[in-house]
């Protein structure tokens, strides 16, 4: 079965490419890229994602004669239910596995920097055997050898060819985390070119970039492919779900996986007779098709038996689920997820009686990417919650509210950390509009029938400290009064399980036309919640 797993995975997919090496057996590289990975294991109960399978991938193209690299779009450290234990050391131990498969080569993205001192990040670097990155930032750690690990204008030797692979990561200001010990330059794209030209005064035969970046600013860099041909494609992260931009003459391929390695891309790189580099791809669906690798298994149990030593409670059940309640990052990212309306939720009532009006969530804090079903599990309360997540009480005009929530409908494309799970009103988005103009519609209930909210009247709202300072876009009216940050959200959730079991109920709903909360428009002259 492991041989077949390959052809397997391309059935269904659009564009699915074969693999093997033909005539010439020492042509070429193949990238394996995955991004933004949390877990040490598998996702969805096992059927999807996980490095076991990816180790699968590696060891079937390596079978296949194939120089394997693979490449990390940053995101792996934090934030994870096991890196609050370990700080990420269980991640390391992992990816170290897979560069003993082959090399790997990781740039850091913004949760690397979850912690605002450098002493996590030094036991990670020392404890690497894979290569760290970057090009636009340094580490300024205070340890010299962690310092000097990183790594810039990164070249890759292979078959006589070298390919030149330029890295770039989120500063502060588009939504990275600001640190003394990781100064970061946001001119992407002028690194990128500078690297770039470094690369072809040195006789590069390709050249790739690594960022951790937003694929708008992806696609920016991409075109400096019309001025430097030998620039033929990006891999990156920071979004979650699966993102492509083709290659063509004047802009280079742009390849983003799924988190957790629901989904990843394999690239071959090769030249053409003329010495030119030629790319062809595959994106792949990690699931139940591909098998787990035996070996790496032992190291995902491992983990998992510290886990239950430390937490032995951790599967202890506090509740039970009415159905599956979907806390896919697929779902809170995109769309309405009856995990994340439970959530929010249980947030109006976090500062007492009465409940606020309203509430609200980015769909990035919740960090689950599974379903909850039949017994609830402290594990899958602890595991939707990644870091802390303290909230603040406050009042502000239907009129303000309004502009708020029009920062969680920009931009386009899958997977947006900033799209919000609500409470206590439901809204309706044109996403043809202009960024600032797409709701619609925003409508609070009155005496058993909806509204629209009145843009003069007060209302009270919980939400996030990470959203009241300004995370994810979000501007609050500082002006307004606010509550001190309080009551953290990982024990109201667990403390609204709890309080349904012990009354005999069930926990969740099923989302449909009559109650839901969020609608997209498909056409602009559709009416709302029709």
């Amino acid at each position: 079965m492991k041989k077949m797993f390959l052809l397997l995975s391309c059935l269904g997919l659009t564009a699915c490419i074969t693999l093997s090496l033909g005539d010439d057996e020492t042509a070429g590289i193949t990238f394996v890229h995955l991004n933004d990975t949390y877990r040490v294991g598998t996702v969805e109960d096992g059927h999807a994602g996980g490095f076991s399978r990816v180790v699968t991938v590696i060891r079937d193209l390596k079978d296949q004669g194939r120089d394997v690299r693979v490449t990390h779009g940053g995101d792996f450290l934090y934030p994870s239910l096991e890196s609050s234990l370990w700080n990420g050391m269980q991640m390391v131990d992992a990816m170290n596995f897979m560069d003993e498969l082959a090399p790997m080569y990781v740039v850091a993205g913004n949760h690397e920097f979850d912690r605002r001192t450098p002493k996590h990040l030094i036991n990670a670097v020392k404890a690497s055997q894979f290569d760290w990155i970057g090009d636009n930032y340094e580490l300024r750690t205070g340890n010299a050898d962690v310092d000097a690990a990183l790594r810039s204008a990164f070249t890759v030797e292979s078959g006589g060819r070298t390919v030149g692979i330029f890295s770039l990561t989120l500063h502060a200001d588009d939504g990275g985390n600001e640190r003394d010990y990781v100064p970061i330059d946001k001119d992407y794209r002028g690194i990128a070119e500078a690297v770039i030209e470094q690369f072809e005064s040195a006789g590069v035969d390709a050249i790739i970039g690594l960022t951790h970046l937003h694929i708008w600013q992806d696609e920016e860099i991409a075109r400096l492919r019309a001025s430097h041909p030998k620039f033929v494609l990006i891999f990156g992260g920071h979004e979650h779900e699966p993102e492509h931009r083709a290659l063509t003459d004047v802009s280079a391929a742009v390849m983003k996986g799924a988190s957790n390695a629901r989904s990843i891309w394999i690239v071959n790189l090769d030249f053409d007779a003329d010495g030119r580099p030629v790319i062809s791809e595959n994106r792949m669906q990690l699931d139940e098709q591909v098998v787990l690798d035996d070996d790496y298994e032992v190291l995902a149990t491992k983990w998992r038996s510290r886990l239950l030593e430390t937490i032995p409670f951790l599967e202890a059940t506090v509740g039970f689920a009415a159905l599956p309640l979907d806390g896919r990052e697929v779902t809170v990212r995109n769309e309405e997820s009856n995990w994340g309306s439970f959530i929010a939720d249980q947030m109006r009532g976090a500062f007492g009686n009465p409940r606020a009006d309203l509430a609200f969530v980015n769909g990035g804090t919740l960090r689950l990417d599974d379903f909850v079903k039949d017994d609830i599990q402290f594990e899958d309360i602890g595991r939707t919650f990644g870091f802390s997540s303290y909230l603040r009480f406050m009042t502000l005009t239907g009129a303000q509210f309004r502009n708020v929530m029009q920062a969680g409908y920009r931009g386009f494309g899958p997977s947006k950390g900033y799209f919000p799970q609500v409470s206590g009103f439901r809204i309706c988005v044109d996403r043809s509009r202009n960024e600032g103009d797409r709701i619609v519609s925003l409508q609070v209930p009155d005496n058993g029938n909806w509204v629209e909210i009145d843009d003069d009247k007060e209302y009270s709202l919980v939400v996030p400290d990470f959203l009241y300072g300004g995370g994810d876009g979000y501007r609050l009216p500082k002006e307004r009064p606010a509550s001190r940050p309080g009551s953290e959200l990982i024990y109201l959730v667990l403390d609204a399980v709890l309080d349904a079991q012990a009354r005999g109920e069930k926990v969740g709903w099923a989302i449909n036309d009559e109650n839901r909360r969020y609608h997209e428009l498909l056409e602009s002259k559709q009416p709302c919640f029709e």
